[in-house]
């Protein structure tokens, strides 16, 4: 019986996590440019398990029902996806983002975990993935069985974002070329507006 929680856990997870998303795009980046992936990569683990853990408690109903908090956290995603379109659509047109290299400069360590941070706790869809289908999964999980859940939750989210991080490497031959990297950051920029418009669903009055 544990296997199975274990195993529903780390199915229901990797199968929500792995859509790419604004948490992904980034890492997958961060990956190319062997950045600061372990760290990176770390934080949203961590951050997987502490929101999964709140929705398998519970928290779920409390932001399901605070209309006030998803407003305001969807307002403020929107905003914050639509300038990082802006940004990445000006890294493609300037080539900001070509070389691959021990001397192409790092992002300071603070950028990265901040822009982390806001991809993941200022994106709704964070908590929708996390505390309210997972989490809610979870819930109803006899309770001397929720830790099995929680461990395969974790497991996935551990695979998918160690993988991401350091599997991206295997592109680096192919992001080589500048005409490679001008595509990623559009398709990242488009990726942030269409997350930001499907965002305006969950406003209401």
């Amino acid at each position: 019986m544990e296997i199975e929680v274990l195993i529903k856990g780390f199915v229901v997870t990797i199968t929500l996590i792995i859509a790419i998303g604004a948490q992904n795009a980034y890492i997958l980046k961060l990956g190319l440019l062997k950045q600061h992936v372990l760290k990176a990569a770390l934080f949203c683990i961590i951050s997987d398990f502490l929101l999964i853990s709140a929705g398998v408690l519970g928290l779920g109903f409390f932001i399901q029902g605070n209309q006030f908090l998803i407003n305001s956290i969807a307002i403020f995603g929107i905003s914050f996806l639509c300038f990082y379109a802006l940004v990445s659509f000006k890294s493609a047109l300037k080539n900001e983002s070509l070389k691959i290299d021990d001397e192409v400069k790092t992002n300071p360590i603070k950028q990265v975990m901040t822009l982390l941070f806001v991809f993941t706790y200022l994106n709704p869809h964070t908590y929708l993935d996390t505390i309210l289908l997972i989490g809610g999964i979870g819930a109803n999980v006899d309770n001397s069985l929720k830790i099995y859940f929680l461990l395969g939750a974790v497991s996935a989210s551990s695979v998918w974002f160690l993988s991401l991080g350091y599997g991206a490497r295997l592109l680096i031959p192919l992001f080589k070329k500048p005409i490679t990297w001008k595509i990623l950051d559009i398709l990242i920029a488009f990726l942030m507006l269409f997350i930001a418009y499907s965002l305006i669903d969950l406003i209401k009055y």
